[in-house]
């Protein structure tokens, strides 16, 4: 079945109870249970489990091409839940480039639970060859990064980290599984933040995790949610079960966006870089044309003039709206450093864009004349 299809139907299809079209919503937090606390439908507190959340791990599951998907109430919820899931005394891996989010998790929470975090250049193959040794546990990465756009060979990281013994996380919030699909290529676990392009309306806060097959680390993160309340709420599963439904056709509007308004801006002389992975010259071009299907609908740009160019570029749009997050149908414009605050390795001439659905000549005159306004 093709991905189009499929995320259309991979969450069950009618409600067989009611002949609904759209998938139920089942608010109760509390099911029936029998004397002895049996569940007798299949749920007994919505911390562990609700009908609609399951609804939204088969579907994700599915499209992931995993055997087991579990949902949580946000995208760091889910990577809290998966490192603190590993046993004391691992190393994890994690790519140079990364969100910031998850980089204050590996920098000031996993010497607290008795794991080393280390950061290499996993794009690189020598250097991921020398990170990779034993002892690893687990390797982390994004492809396509945040917020640099780096692209990392999936396939080749994957076997590096099977020859050392380790599980290969995937962060896949960027791509979605409609234009990548990292289990297909050797990766053992697919992270979402769900709030962006899986919901992709900007009105939902989730995550996800995609194993490939169930085993002790899903079961143990299970159990991990489940104690820490981490869980998806039910209205929150059913927005992302109906951002699923149109996934496709988003990604495909974005991507083509992306990719017109990043060809538009290369070479605009107030532009140090554009940081795209569509456009030829993009070191990591060849092997995202390999393992995607389209190439995202992020870019970031590198503004001429450092900090204050960039942030007087920001100021000055009009179609995009200064936001944090993305994937939502509208165009977002964001400068990570100042987002990250202190610590930030983001670049201070770096603007992050989400690019929304909008017409992608209307969007590139936004840019242009923002950057046109610069002073010389």
């Amino acid at each position: 079945m093709r991905f189009e299809t499929l995320a259309i139907h991979a969450d069950g299809g009618p409600d067989p109870g009611s002949g609904a079209v759209a998938p139920p919503l089942h608010l109760s937090t509390t099911f029936v249970h029998g004397p002895a606390s049996e569940p007798l439908h299949g749920h007994l507190y919505v911390r562990e489990g609700s009908p609609t959340q399951v609804r939204l791990e088969v579907a994700l599951a599915a499209l992931e091409g995993g055997e087991r998907a579990l949902a949580f109430a946000s995208g760091m919820a889910a990577a809290a839940a998966l490192l603190q899931a590993l046993p004391a005394g691992g190393r994890v891996v994690f790519h140079r480039d990364l969100y910031h989010g998850v980089r204050a998790l590996a920098l000031e929470r996993l010497p607290r639970w008795g794991l080393a975090a280390e950061f290499a250049d996993l794009a690189d193959p020598a250097a991921a060859r020398a990170a990779l040794g034993p002892g690893t546990a687990l390797v982390w990465l994004e492809t396509p990064t945040n917020p640099r756009l780096e692209i990392v060979d999936l396939a080749a990281v994957a076997a590096l980290a099977r020859a050392a013994g380790a599980s290969l996380v995937v962060d896949g919030t960027f791509a979605t599984p409609a234009l990548q699909r990292p289990l297909e290529l050797g990766a053992d676990v697919v992270l979402h933040s769900t709030t962006k392009y899986l919901g992709g309306h900007s009105d939902v806060q989730g995550g996800a995790l995609v194993f490939r097959r169930p085993g002790a680390l899903a079961e143990r993160v299970e159990e991990l949610r489940k104690e820490l309340g981490g869980v998806a709420s039910p209205f929150n599963s059913w927005l992302v079960l109906r951002g699923l439904r149109t996934l496709a056709c988003r990604m495909e509007r974005h991507s083509a966006n992306a990719l017109a308004l990043a060809r538009a801006l290369a070479g605009h002389p107030r532009l140090a870089a554009v940081l795209y992975p569509g456009l030829p010259g993009h070191p990591g071009h060849a092997t995202a044309a390999r393992q995607m299907s389209a190439f995202g609908g992020m870019l970031s740009l590198r503004v001429a003039g450092g900090r204050t160019a960039a942030l007087a570029v920001a100021a000055r749009l009009e179609l995009f709206t200064l936001a944090t997050s993305l994937g939502g149908v509208e165009s977002l414009v964001e400068h990570r450093a100042s987002a990250e605050g202190p610590g930030s390795t983001t670049p201070d001439d770096l603007l992050r864009l989400s690019v929304g659905l909008e017409h992608p000549d209307d969007l590139a005159a936004d840019l242009a004349r923002a950057l046109d306004s610069l002073p010389s």
